[in-house]
């Protein structure tokens, strides 16, 4: 037997774990930004971490959009 998902929970669990990660990303981004003002010798490394943070962000939206719209279309 194949089990079946509420879509209101699957929906409620993917806001959720979106929100954190998103949260996750901007606590990321502030504290490379006050690493790189307090660490001047590190600031390239801090950069990059930011600059990762941000692209990890985005693929993670990216990813969630995907789910929703496949949702969408074949639900």
């Amino acid at each position: 037997m194949i089990a079946t998902y509420d879509t209101m929970t699957v929906d409620r669990i993917s806001l959720t774990v979106r929100t954190l990660i998103m949260a996750g990303v901007i606590f990321r981004v502030v504290f490379c930004a006050i690493k790189i003002m307090t660490a001047d010798e590190e600031a390239a490394q801090y950069k990059r971490r930011m600059k990762n943070a941000v692209i990890f962000g985005v693929l993670a939206v990216l990813a969630f959009s995907l789910k929703n719209l496949m949702l969408t279309y074949f639900v």
